[in-house]
């Protein structure tokens, strides 16, 4: 019996001491969906299901150490990014991407703030984010508000055209901080826009978006179009917060890793 190796993701998060968003997410939803995990710590952080109290972001030395060890080990075919926590890392990872990543797609997940309302990305980080890591993304996936963050728009129509023409090829708007009826998600594009509907789940979840960028780069390692990896991302990340347990004093955490891969 033969065995193939599963496609590899490089992932640039930081660390979640709760296990529900971060570099676990990353880990537990790539391998549920058949994919292996590389692993890159962008920042450390004192963070509960509630709220982050502290951010330390890594050396950009030490990060770039780690990093070309592995891009020159490993066979990379996505690239993945959640949180930076500095300019100074996503201008390094910036640098990667223009070289020793040249031409791999990457899905970025612009995590601005943590889910009890911490901002964790300072002026300097949103821009460098908009000028070196938008016109290499191949999706890019922002709920509303860092959607607007990242634009000055309010619409969300207004906020697609514009990270569009900054150079995202995809951008994926979820709507999960609207706070009526159905969940909402739009993927607009080069040529049209595709909506999907998703009943509102009724609690907070810790995790939700790094779970959906994880499992939309597992979808494009695996061959999937831009389209069909969103679909399948959507559907699992339903899941795993249908699923959520309630274990902090704060937000719940997905269940990733009692999913089998969506069909």
């Amino acid at each position: 019996m033969s065995i193939h190796n599963p496609p590899v993701v490089l992932c640039f998060s930081g660390h979640d001491p709760t296990g529900g968003a971060g570099v676990q997410a990353d880990i537990e939803t790539l391998s549920g969906l058949g994919c292996h995990a590389c692993t890159v710590v962008t920042a450390l952080t004192a963070q509960d299901t509630a709220n982050v109290r502290f951010l330390w972001p890594q050396q950009m030395d030490d990060f770039l150490e780690q990093a070309r060890l592995l891009i020159a080990d490993l066979p990379i075919d996505v690239v993945k990014i959640g949180l930076l926590g500095s300019a100074e890392i996503a201008s390094a990872v910036g640098g990667l991407l223009e070289k020793e990543l040249a031409g791999i797609p990457l899905v970025l997940d612009p995590i601005l703030a943590a889910g009890g309302g911490r901002e964790l990305a300072r002026a300097d980080l949103i821009e460098v984010i908009k000028t070196a890591l938008l016109p290499k993304t191949c999706v890019l996936t922002p709920n509303i508000p860092e959607a607007q963050k990242l634009t000055g728009a309010l619409d969300p129509e207004d906020c697609a055209a514009e990270l569009l023409r900054l150079g995202c090829r995809h951008v994926l708007i979820t709507g999960t901080h609207e706070t009526r009826g159905n969940v909402v998600n739009r993927l607009y594009g080069p040529k049209e826009t595709v909506h999907w509907q998703w009943e509102r789940l009724p609690h907070e979840y810790h995790g939700s978006g790094c779970t959906l960028a994880s499992a939309l780069a597992a979808g494009l390692a695996l061959g999937m179009t831009v389209e069909q990896a969103a679909s399948q991302a959507q559907a699992y990340t339903w899941r795993s917060l249908e699923a959520a347990c309630s274990l902090g004093r704060g937000q719940r955490l997905p269940r990733r890793s009692i999913l089998s891969p969506v069909a």
